[in-house]
């Protein structure tokens, strides 16, 4: 008896552990920051968005080059500016969520994270017709918290690896500067089109991407770059 009890139990064990170990493999949020690839592919991207004057001007210069790009979108600009967002969509441009407010994540709760990325695909939905697929969090935060909202969301998640820090009132030189000595392919490039100062992004917009498309780049959008249709 007590040897079938103690078989039981080294059984039920077992099976536990291999619910862990498959529940373990299969719960794994993955984050990108880049692409290894052999193509010299890179995606431009551009935060908190949209603004009345930022980005139209910088859709402009995208238009003259014929470069496509990927917006994440911070649901109150929507509401803000909804011709702006329209305008990117319009264009044929990628738009990511970005969340409602703009909040530091890692004050946040599930249900307040939730909250966040709801409330900005619903803007998304209702004002512009849109459904992203691509999430990038305020400050690239990654907490336990968001990571359990992504285990049962069908976001990803997409940082960046070369951040030309042009939110940090950068100089027009020093942004192209900091793209055109470390940028490589792959890299998922960080700018912004809302900007609470004179912003210098668009002015080295101007030259990034003649430079860069010189240089043999290829600029794809995220999704394009992750390989998702």
């Amino acid at each position: 008896m007590k040897r079938e009890r103690r078989f039981l139990t080294i059984l039920c064990c077992l099976f536990l552990l291999i619910r862990f170990l498959a529940f373990s493999s299969v719960a794994e949020v993955k984050v990108y920051r880049s692409v290894e690839t052999e193509k010299k592919q890179i995606a431009l991207t551009f935060d908190d968005g949209p603004h009345p004057r930022l980005t139209p001007k910088i859709l402009e210069i995208l238009a003259r080059y014929n470069v496509p790009a990927t917006f994440f979108m911070v649901g109150q600009n929507i509401l803000n500016y909804p011709e702006a967002a329209r305008a990117v969509i319009n264009a044929g441009h990628e738009v990511g969520n970005h969340t409602f407010t703009h909040p530091h994540i890692a004050s946040l709760n599930e249900n307040a994270i939730f909250e966040e990325i709801g409330k900005c695909e619903e803007t998304l939905a209702e004002l512009c017709e849109y459904r992203p697929h691509l999430l990038r969090t305020p400050q690239g935060a990654l907490t336990p918290n968001l990571e359990n909202c992504l285990l049962e969301d069908d976001y990803i998640l997409v940082l960046w690896s070369l951040d030309t820090r042009d939110w940090d009132n950068k100089s027009t030189a020093t942004i192209v500067r900091a793209v055109l000595d470390g940028v490589s392919a792959g890299d998922i490039i960080l700018m912004h089109d809302y900007i609470g100062y004179n912003s210098k992004t668009p002015e080295a917009l101007e030259q990034i991407i003649p430079a860069l498309l010189s240089q043999g780049y290829e600029f794809v959008t995220v999704s394009e770059l992750l390989g998702i249709r």
